[in-house]
């Protein structure tokens, strides 16, 4: 490095550490995976366009909140503005519309948190404590009380929501005060009431001290501020990971504590979950596919925890292809199915059964779709 350009370095250090400079990092959005429906973001769509193997920026900076949903995607930028793309077969992009979009356009309103796309439906918080959804309903799902889809934001009943977490056809959300509701599809049990009735409007978990959470498809797990973690839903393929193999048929309709302590983020997907815990190790269980989705090099079934190496993991997302993560370091880590360009390499690998690192560093926040795309945040000054 000249010395002219070392002068300049240390000027501007100097002007950051005076205020007399703000120093900010922008936010770009990047994806990769499965293009079939514009999910990707990018302005390319139809034959010839299904899939990219390596990530791509989506146009903008500032990007704050992720959420990939099946072939949709939702996000929020510094400013609160809300944005969506993708398929929209059922209004799930909020526009008003049923026209599939393949970048991304602004939902009305610069108050919104909290992004939360699902299979057919999507949903955000604003900074009131309001909840608001739209798409399909055909199960409840949009949880005001009535089961006609909307192609526009309708409100939750209730205030003070703090929280929010979904990718099938039911939603988890938490309020201010600790306390945990539920609503939409009830097949497995995923609602946590303890039988298997469909709810259009929010019904309540027992307990009060509620934190993380996440929901797939047939299965929802949560932490308590206490850091225990708790499943309930379809546990057939172990992904509840209490320690209790099952059927095909078998499930729990309230909540059941996963072995261990000190747990303190989660992620779950269709058939398998993934969670680290406050000393930074990452484990998982459930389902391996044929690609090793749990990441433990092995393609074996696991009805509790399972580590992973390494003990510097941070952020956790579980999709229907594998799982993805990020170290402390800013590294992302990436395992499972590869098809469709879902590994967000160059080559076109079959699987990983343990972690890659996707190219780059500074990246932030990671979100795995339930159609074998992903998002993720990258901070650059």
């Amino acid at each position: 490095m000249s010395t002219k350009n070392v002068f300049r370095l240390n000027k501007v250090h100097d002007l950051i550490v005076s205020g007399s400079l703000p120093y900010t990092f922008q936010k770009e959005l990047w994806s990769w995976g499965y293009n079939s429906g514009g999910q990707l973001g990018v302005n390319i769509s139809g034959p010839g366009n299904y899939t990219r193997s390596s990530p791509m920026q989506i146009p903008g900076t500032e990007w704050n909140d992720i959420s990939a949903g099946y072939s949709s995607d939702l996000a929020t930028k510094t400013d609160g503005t809300l944005w969506t793309w993708g398929n929209n077969g059922t209004g799930k992009l909020g526009d008003n519309t049923i026209i599939s979009k393949s970048s991304p356009i602004q939902l009305p309103g610069t108050s919104w948190c909290a992004p939360n796309a699902t299979r057919n439906s999507g949903s955000a918080l604003k900074s009131d404590g309001t909840l608001w959804a739209w798409g399909g309903n055909g199960v409840g799902q949009l949880g005001d009380n009535t089961r006609v889809a909307k192609s526009s934001p309708v409100q939750v009943p209730g205030t003070a929501w703090s929280d929010l977490a979904g990718h099938g056809y039911h939603l988890v959300a938490r309020k201010t005060d600790g306390t945990l509701w539920t609503w939409g599809r009830n097949a497995e049990g995923q609602l946590g009431q303890s039988n298997l009735t469909y709810a259009s409007s929010p019904v309540q978990i027992p307990g009060t001290s509620w934190n993380d959470i996440s929901a797939s498809l047939e299965h929802s797990m949560a932490r308590k501020t206490d850091g225990t973690l708790w499943g309930w839903g379809r546990a057939s393929e172990g992904q509840l990971g209490d320690q209790s193999p099952g059927t095909y048929s078998n499930r729990k309709s309230s909540p059941v504590q996963v072995p261990g302590t000190s747990w303190g983020c989660v992620s779950v997907a269709v058939r398998s979950s993934l969670a680290r815990k406050t000393d930074g190790t990452l484990w998982a269980w459930g389902a391996p596919g044929s690609s090793g989705y749990l990441g433990d090099n092995t393609l074996t079934y696991r009805c509790s925890p399972v580590q992973l190496p390494g003990t510097s993991w941070n952020a956790v997302s579980m999709g229907s292809a594998g799982g993805m993560a990020t170290k402390t370091d800013g590294t992302v880590w990436i395992w499972g199915a590869g098809g469709a360009g879902a590994l967000g390499t160059p080559a076109p690998n079959n699987r990983a059964s343990s972690p890659v690192q996707i190219p780059g560093t500074n990246w932030e926040k990671i979100c795995s779709g339930s159609n074998r795309h992903n998002l993720a945040t990258k901070c650059v000054s």
